[in-house]
Formats: structure tokens, sequence, C-alpha cells
């Protein structure tokens, strides 16, 4: 890694989250929907950006208002959408999302296809993937040709150019065919990603048990990573490195709205990799690491949407000096 960029290249879906204006309401009851900017990947680039550091979206937008309107949001805030390109044919996705009474997040999805499905691998912006100190990725480019092979790709030339492979699957069930096909086509490149992250949701969907103890977590771990990390949502985050593991605490905040917290964490953590790789072997500077992402993913729960509530480098440190 030495003399290399601290660039962070996301590559995948970008779409527009509708809201419901009335919170606690099922999506056929939603009397108004605002539109927010989202997709996991996009919002990973943007949260690496907010905190001062090099990022990249790599991705495919309907040639729209839409579109053009989240390549515009990508640029103000700081991120290269140079590797961006837009399809005539196709429209942006678009994902309806509400936050039932029970707590329980609903998913509505238009993309028929939506443009991210239609990436192709020779539309990649090789120059700049090959720049990348880390690559990361989730797993809904995986679902549909040709943006399958254009992920495949992607991984590959970033891999052999040297950087750090960075894997979210940030499961959305109702977007695949089914459980098994989901289950199947996101632990087909788990062997080559150097840094994992799941959620509890996504450790008990991978592995088929209800627990976040260690013996279940490391089924998930292979010979070939550095990190592998589980959140625990408001309880902090488990992380297993090849010489040692542990846990870090979160910090305590009066959540709002937790979209966008677990992109937040990723983003914050690279950042920090990206600024000292050699963290992936001390234990004290990962747990630094891990401190900051814990911080940065609690300040997003404090404000409604994911981009907007994105903190800044000063907002991470006062609350992580204040605790």
């Amino acid at each position: 890694m030495a003399g290399r960029s601290e660039l962070v290249v996301s590559f995948g879906e970008m779409l527009i989250d509708f809201v419901p204006t009335m919170a606690g309401v099922s999506l056929a009851e939603a009397p108004a929907f605002l539109k927010a900017p989202g997709g996991a990947p996009a919002n990973v680039a943007i949260a690496v950006a907010r905190l001062g550091g090099g990022a990249a979206f790599v991705g495919k937008l309907g040639d729209d208002e839409f579109g053009r309107m989240l390549a515009a949001i990508l640029r103000d805030n700081g991120v290269d959408d140079g590797a961006v390109v837009f399809d005539a044919g196709a429209r942006t996705a678009l994902a309806f999302v509400t936050l039932r009474a029970d707590g329980e997040r609903e998913f509505m999805f238009y993309r028929n296809p939506s443009a991210d499905m239609l990436l192709t691998a020779a539309e990649l912006n090789v120059e700049l993937i090959k720049r990348a100190a880390v690559f990361h990725y989730g797993s809904i480019s995986l679902i549909a040709e040709p943006c399958r092979s254009a992920h495949l790709r992607a991984m590959e030339i970033a891999k052999e150019a040297g950087a750090l492979l960075s894997y979210d699957p940030n499961l959305r069930e109702a977007l695949w065919p089914s459980r098994e096909e989901a289950r199947t086509k996101i632990l087909s490149i788990w062997d080559q990603a150097d840094i994992v992250k799941v959620s509890e949701v996504e450790l008990e969907f991978l592995t088929g048990i209800d627990s976040v103890e260690d013996d279940v977590v490391m089924k998930l771990w292979r010979p070939t990573m550095k990190l592998l990390l589980v959140t625990l949502g408001d309880q902090g985050c488990k992380y297993y490195a090849r010489d040692f593991r542990g846990a870090v605490p979160s910090y305590k905040v009066q959540q709002v709205d937790t979209t966008g917290a677990g992109d937040a964490f990723v983003g914050a953590l690279l950042r920090k990799i990206v600024q000292d790789p050699s963290s992936l072997q001390d234990q004290k500077r990962l747990e630094e690491a891990i401190k900051f992402a814990n911080a940065c993913g609690a300040i997003t729960t404090t404000k409604k949407g994911a981009i907007p509530s994105l903190p800044s480098e000063v907002e991470v440190l006062q609350l992580m000096g204040s605790a």
C-alpha cells in the first residue's frame, strides 16, 4: 500500500428513496412521500468525502432528471463522478421505504430494469479504478447481468492494481428472486474480500444461526481476510482480524432515523484505514479507527435521511470528546 493514494472508490447503485411524510405507517397508508438520494455504495463514498477523504463513485444512472440530480449530489459532496455513466434507455432506480409502527422497514423497488443494472464491463473507468487504495462494493450489483459481470471485472482490476477490497453485502431480500439465490450470490465473491462488514441480520441470514457468538461469526471468516466486522446497532461492533479480535461499544445518542448508519460506519472506517493501513495489524490503532466509525454511525442516526445526516470529522471528534 505504500505510496498509493488514499482514494476510496465505491461501486454499485445510487437511487432515489421515497420516504413517507408521516412516520410509523405502511407504504399503502402513507399520505405523501419525500425524495431522498440513497444507495449504499454512494452513501459510503459521500461519507468518506464528508470526512475529508478522497472518494469516487462507479455506477450507471438513468439519463433523466433524477439521474442528473444524483450525479450533481455526488459532485456537491466532493465525490469524483468521472466514472458515472448515463443510460438513455433506462430510468434511475426508485425505492419506496417506510418504517412501520412495528419497527420493521418496508421496501418497494422500481427497477425493471433500472439503469444501474445495465452497467457493462466495457463502460468501466479502468484508470480511476486502478487508482483506488480501497475498492468498496455491495451485493445488489450481483443480482442481474450485465452489471454482475461489470462488478466482477471491476473487482479484478482493483485487486490487480493493489487495492484493498471492501464488501458490505447490504442485504435487500426483496430484490432477489429467492433467499437461496441471495445467499449463494452474496457468498460467491466472499473469498476475494479483504474487509467484510455484516449486520446482525446478515450474519443470521448467511449462517442460518441467530447468534453473534464468535463461533458463529467465524463461519464467515476466510484466511484471505484482513478484517471481518459485525455491527450490532447501538451496541457497537465486533471485529475479527488475523491475529486478534474484540468488541468496541457504540456511543449513546438520541436516535431519530437509522437509515445510512451502516454506510456512515463503513465510510469512516475506510477513511481511517487508507490513512493508516497498518491499523489492520495493530489492535490499538484498529480499535481507535472503529471507535471513530462507531461515532460516525451514531451521529447519522440523530437526523433524518442518510446523506444529509452524514457527519464531518469535526462533529465526530466532538462526540468522541464528549463521551
